[in-house]
């Protein structure tokens, strides 16, 4: 399957947030021809994003590229496998490997790095600090936009935080990721270690996370 070839985009969201923050890209892609699905996670646990993404591949009519941002990589990573999937993009994502979830690649970040702004989990949510939200996760935005961002917040599940991948989707897909040099989430470092042990071919862009 080449997937130069491949004209349909599934896009997946990742955590605090809803679908709606790739609006821009939806209409760059559209505006490019490609036909481009976005997913909304439940964000409860990662084999209910999965399932939510799998969902989405079901109805599509060929393969696609399934993009995934923040702890949307780790969704695309799992689902991946999916037999429409042609190949994976991870922007400013987590790409963990077998056995790895998203809470073991955050648990022990490099001294000096930026740490994000999870408050404490709360009934076995979580959520980001409004108040460091534009700074953190939206740098690069409008302050007014990155304020109903920071308000319209998706509760993250801890089960999703805490789900283990079983055999990465990187392994048997070929892979791309755009780091986020100015990123404050995901330290950047962290992002080229995660692409270049994906085999990711990897660019990059002078952006926040919310690239």
């Amino acid at each position: 399957m080449n997937a130069e070839l491949v004209k349909n985009v599934v896009l997946v969201h990742g955590g605090f947030v809803d679908g709606s923050g790739w609006r821009e890209v939806y209409r760059l892609l559209t505006g490019d021809g490609f036909r481009v699905r976005v997913v909304q996670n439940p964000a409860l646990s990662l084999a209910g994003d999965v399932a939510a993404v799998e969902r989405t591949l079901d109805a599509l009519d060929g393969p696609a590229i399934l993009v995934g941002h923040s702890y949307g990589g780790a969704v695309i990573t799992e689902a991946g496998h999916h037999e429409r999937v042609a190949g994976l993009v991870y922007v400013a994502a987590f790409a963990p490997d077998k056995g790895e979830s998203v809470n073991a690649l955050i648990a022990d970040p490099e001294p000096g790095a930026p740490v994000p702004p999870i408050l404490p989990p709360v009934d076995g949510f979580l959520f980001l600090d409004r108040e460091k939200f534009h700074a953190s996760f939206a740098a690069d935005l409008p302050s007014a936009e990155a304020e109903f961002m920071a308000d319209s917040q998706v509760a993250w599940g801890l089960d999703a935080l805490g789900g283990a991948i079983g055999e990465p989707a990187w392994r048997h897909r070929p892979s791309w990721y755009p780091v986020a040099t100015d990123d404050r989430m995901i330290p950047p470092p962290a992002q080229r270690a995660m692409a270049r042990r994906a085999g990711c071919t990897v660019t990059g862009t002078d952006a926040g996370h919310c690239v």
